[in-house]
């Protein structure tokens, strides 16, 4: 059975469980005289079943599917010919995506080597049977443990305190998961960014000025071990930031103030809704409409005006960016808007303002903090894009702040450096979790800045 419809599974007998556990509860609590001598409502008597079923059955079930993978792998991998054995990290990764390709008919067996076709052969039959393991673990576990909480159910069990001790370590559990998988992220990056540098110097990476991580065939081409300088990545990526940011703070801004202090009850039913809608476009959508409307658009323009431009630029994908994430600042920034205290708007009229002052002297000094996050959260939005920039800005390395020239961003790098089988022994992939890194703390200076602004303000106007 698969994961996920074991976990479906689990759930429909922590339901059981649950249902049980009411039921037993108020079948003891009848020859006492009703519910009222139970020492818990009966529904955390069927909350503690359902927990006891559900809890211990989604532990082992996580458990196994978090360790059987790389243990069928090196079951798999210690089964190869002493010939065959991958003498690196890197040779093991490609040896068994070959061997996945063929078990999972991506590759046929005719193109293989025998114990290649073997290792197929066995790894298939041993995630049979790990499914087949699982499952009859995962249910015997669920049926037990809901069984024995349903059978140690009594009239004077304090069921709603231990219901809450265990939903309180759960929550506690859960904090602590999204602690661990940050820290985990940030020592993986970390670790596998140490790897690159071992590989390619300090100074290279943060002052060079060309971007070509592939290893050259001759040692006569540009940098015959690649060039792997950060600074026209990053300088494509604040060019294109810059103008997304240029396109969606004032148009958003603008939006937000209208909506909340001019337009009247019908003409705000209508725009905010449309307005928010440019959320829900995938940004697929957005890419096709730079690269076939705006790029052209752009382009054509420029040439018309004697100017040269690429046909792909920073400036058409910066713009559909911006236009992208204006409801990020818009919505956020209304919402924002009307939390501001109708009292604080009441007395800068009383007092003889303009509601144009209003605006600008009272409501949005007091607003400025949330507005900053909307900002902030629009800007983590056009640094982390990529599809758009891939269709619309280009690959190409380019140092320079022409918004009328082709260059890449951080994260299109990233993806491209990881795309399809790759040796993480090499400096060219090793670059990829490089750049992470870097763009990990680039956007943590600007949360940084971004808290120094809110807190300021913050203090002004509670």
């Amino acid at each position: 059975m698969q994961p996920a419809n074991l976990l479906l599974l689990t759930l429909v007998l922590a339901i059981v469980a649950y249902w049980l556990g009411y039921a037993r509860s108020r079948s003891l609590a009848m020859p006492l005289g009703g519910i009222r001598h139970l020492k818990s409502l009966p529904f955390y008597y069927g909350a503690r079943a359902a927990l006891w079923s559900g809890i211990p059955a989604l532990i082992v079930l996580g458990l196994w599917a978090a360790f059987q993978g790389k243990v069928i792998q090196l079951i798999v991998i210690g089964g190869l010919p002493d010939g065959m054995m991958p003498a690196s990290q890197g040779e093991a990764s490609l040896l068994l995506s070959k061997i996945s390709n063929v078990a999972s008919g991506a590759l046929p067996p005719g193109f293989a080597e025998a114990p290649i076709v073997d290792a197929a052969e066995r790894l298939k039959a041993l995630q049979a049977q790990s499914r087949l393991l699982m499952s009859a673990l995962v249910i015997s576990v669920a049926v037990l443990a809901g069984f024995l909480g349903w059978l140690r159910i009594r009239p004077r069990l304090n069921a709603r305190a231990q219901v809450e001790s265990i939903l309180k370590w759960v929550f506690f559990a859960c904090a602590a998961l999204a602690i661990l998988t940050t820290v985990g992220i940030i020592f993986s990056v970390a670790f596998e960014t140490f790897r690159f540098f071992e590989k390619v110097p300090f100074t290279e990476f943060f002052f060079g000025s060309h971007w070509s991580p592939q290893t050259a065939l001759r040692a006569d081409q540009v940098a015959s071990q690649g060039a792997f300088g950060m600074i026209p990545l990053f300088t494509g990526t604040l060019l294109i930031s810059a103008i997304a940011m240029t396109v969606a703070v004032p148009v958003g801004l603008l939006s937000a103030i209208y909506l909340s202090e001019y337009a009247g009850k019908k003409v705000r039913g209508v725009v905010k809704p449309l307005l928010e809608m440019l959320a829900g476009i995938p940004t697929v959508v957005y890419g096709f409409f730079a690269a076939l409307t705006v790029a052209p658009f752009i382009s054509d323009l420029a040439a018309s005006m004697g100017i040269e431009a690429s046909s792909q630029s920073a400036l058409a994908a910066g713009a559909v960016m911006g236009i992208m994430i204006i409801p990020f600042v818009s919505s956020l920034s209304d919402d924002v808007i009307n939390a501001v205290p109708q009292a604080m708007r009441d007395g800068s009229l009383a007092l003889g303002a303009t509601q144009s002052e209003t605006m600008k002297k009272v409501i949005f000094p007091a607003a400025l903090p949330g507005i900053m996050g909307g900002i902030l959260l629009a800007v983590s939005r056009a640094i982390g894009e990529t599809m758009i920039v891939v269709m619309a800005a280009g690959l190409a390395a380019n140092l320079t702040a022409n918004p009328l020239e082709t260059v890449t961003t951080v994260t299109v790098q990233i993806v491209t450096l990881l795309t399809g089988d790759q040796e993480f022994d090499s400096a060219k992939t090793l670059a990829a979790f490089a750049l992470g890194a870097m763009l990990f703390l680039a956007t943590l200076l600007l949360n940084v800045i971004a808290l120094k602004i809110v807190r300021k303000y913050r203090e002004q106007y509670d």
